[in-house]
């Protein structure tokens, strides 16, 4: 599949990529919250490891596998309470699976900075896993799943994303943020921002699970912070010298560089959806 794509250019390998997993994400995000919970699963997985493989780059040696671990637990944790499968009592589980990375880097032979890789496992689950537990919180409230919130999400995500490069490329001038981000522009943002408002304003006509105010205070989220956890993402990439966190998505890179954006907007919508 990759071989195939690689003879089309940039552009057309972004459009493929995001026609044939947007057509498979949102079918799943429809069809029931079980589908949602295994497509987010493995995004959830795979983004941690591409994570943990990044800083393996730099010489760190976090625990990969362990750390992936209980960033799923949580993301697991979370949906089964919100689904009230499970009590909420769960979670106090996390504390001692979080002790255990101290255990377990006690035992190991030859590192010379333990505690610095002991940090950048923490990080993998609280960068990566917590922003996807988060997330089902937000869109499950008291066993009811709401495929239009997570839908209306990525939509969002999707339209600032695309906004943003298309102004970016034709208007672009300013620089944004250019020590971190050389290519992203003020023009860029402002063309991410306006598409967004207009998408926003699309799905409070039509996705009635929240009101139009409520849609429009997540549009204004999903840009600032969105904008920011790419921004992120990107200083993470510079700080390992690399352009991609993966290449497992052609045109897009990897599953980081896909949802960076929703990594620290999660957090945000669900604390607003939790609050109102």
């Amino acid at each position: 599949m990759t071989q195939i794509l690689n003879k089309y250019s940039n552009l057309t390998q972004r459009v493929i990529v995001a026609l044939i997993g947007g057509i498979g994400l949102i079918a799943a995000i429809i069809y029931s919250p079980y589908t949602f919970f295994l497509v987010f699963f493995f995004i959830c997985m795979f983004s941690m490891l591409e994570f943990y493989k990044l800083v393996g780059l730099d010489g760190y040696i976090p625990l990969k596998s362990f750390g992936t671990f209980i960033g799923l637990f949580l993301f697991t944790s979370s949906f089964l309470v919100g689904m009230n499968i499970v009590s909420s009592t769960i979670f106090f589980m996390v504390v001692p699976l979080g002790s255990m990375i101290f255990f377990i880097k006690l035992y190991k032979k030859g590192e010379k900075k333990p505690f610095t890789n002991i940090a950048f496992t923490f990080l993998g689950v609280l960068y990566v896993g917590l922003p996807f537990a988060l997330l089902n919180l937000g869109v499950i409230r008291d066993g009811n799943y709401s495929w239009q919130i997570i839908l209306g999400i990525l939509i969002m995500h999707w339209a600032n994303d695309s906004g943003a490069y298309f102004a970016g490329t034709k208007f672009g001038k300013t620089k944004l943020f250019e020590r971190v981000s050389p290519k992203k522009s003020w023009e860029g943002s402002i063309g991410g921002t306006l598409t967004t408002l207009i998408v926003a304003f699309v799905l409070g006509e039509y996705f009635t699970d929240l009101r139009h105010w409520e849609w429009l205070v997540m549009s204004a989220i999903v840009v600032i912070a969105g904008t920011y956890g790419d921004l992120i993402e990107s200083l993470l990439k510079r700080s390992m010298e690399i352009k991609d966190s993966g290449t497992i998505l052609p045109g897009h890179g990897g599953f980081l560089d896909r949802f960076d954006g929703l990594l620290l907007s999660a957090p945000f919508i669900a604390a607003f959806l939790r609050i109102i």
